[in-house]
């Protein structure tokens, strides 16, 4: 480890971070001189059988690397448990600076066959975790002046993909929800920033292969290493991130993407206002031209990784 490091003195809880991506996020941020809370459920890909085994053992490696960590098993989905985490990190360390919301389910089924409970399971880890571990952490941030706040998004929710109705749903909901912490709390100066990444984690491995396309799009992931999404969380919870929010990254192997956010692509005037008529005829002809294409992910990110 280096004398000068980037984090030191910083308090980072990062959920999901038994393994994957969050592991990663976990042990970079230790060995950049922050205080880390490893929070992990244990729980198998779709939430079940928990366990804090993984967050125990990411804890044992950053303090054999020489860093200080805690490991936490609380649930994301659930308020109480959101503030326990919160709480433990302002117990342990005395202060919060970034969580990173990486915790995540996957029940991936085609929208007819999708059931309420596996709808309602995956909006409440990404989507209702992310708004609970950020409500109970702003009030530490706020009390502070100062805080980051790093979720992850996907182009599951930010582009499309098939068999996945829950989860798109979900991460495009994060990255409106980022939006809107980065506008209420910056007065406090808590910055709210997405990252969709692309890595090789035990989420992605669950994608199903039923084509010679899909299993080549999923051996160029393979090569996609978590470690790789990292370097850019860490940034955002860093000071030099300070004038940085509001903003959807992505990060595919050695490259970063800042996505776009919906913007008005194209407009129609009629000065004596419309009629289904003039919108067929006038409106919708004139607008074609721009429509969004019916893409998925792969599609739009179509070359190879480099």
């Amino acid at each position: 480890m280096s004398d000068m490091k980037s984090l030191d003195k910083k308090v980072i809880l990062v959920t999901g971070a038994g393994g994957g991506i969050g592991r990663s996020i976990a042990i970079e941020a230790a060995r950049a001189g922050a205080a880390v809370v490893v929070n992990d459920l244990g729980a198998t890909l779709d939430g079940r059988n928990e366990s804090s085994a993984s967050a125990q053992a990411v804890v044992s490696e950053i303090e054999k690397l020489g860093g200080r960590a805690v490991a936490n098993g609380d649930d994301v989905s659930e308020p109480e448990g959101a503030k326990a985490m919160v709480k433990q990190a302002t117990d342990a360390f005395g202060r919060l600076d970034a969580v990173v919301n990486n915790a995540g389910i996957l029940r991936d089924c085609f929208f007819h066959k999708m059931t309420y409970e596996n709808f309602d399971a995956v909006l409440k880890v990404h989507l209702y975790g992310t708004f609970n571990v950020s409500h109970a952490a702003a009030v530490v941030m706020r009390e502070q002046g100062t805080g980051s706040m790093i979720h992850m998004t996907s182009t599951s929710g930010l582009v499309g993909n098939f068999a996945q109705a829950n989860y798109s749903s979900a991460k495009l909901g994060v990255a409106a929800l980022s939006k809107s912490l980065a506008l209420d709390l910056q007065r406090w100066n808590i910055r709210s920033n997405c990252i969709a990444p692309f890595a090789w984690s035990r989420m992605t491995s669950s994608i199903k292969v039923d084509s010679p396309e899909q299993e080549e799009r999923v051996n160029r992931m393979r090569e996609m290493k978590p470690e790789k999404i990292a370097p850019v969380a860490l940034y955002l919870a860093s000071d030099e991130a300070a004038d940085t929010t509001g903003q959807i990254f992505a990060v595919r192997n050695n490259e970063i993407f800042l996505m776009s956010q919906p913007r008005p692509v194209r407009s129609v005037h009629r000065d004596e206002g419309w009629d289904i008529d003039s919108v067929a005829r006038h409106a919708i002809p004139s607008l074609k031209a721009s429509y969004i294409p019916l893409d998925v992910s792969a599609d739009v990110f179509s070359w190879d990784p480099v």
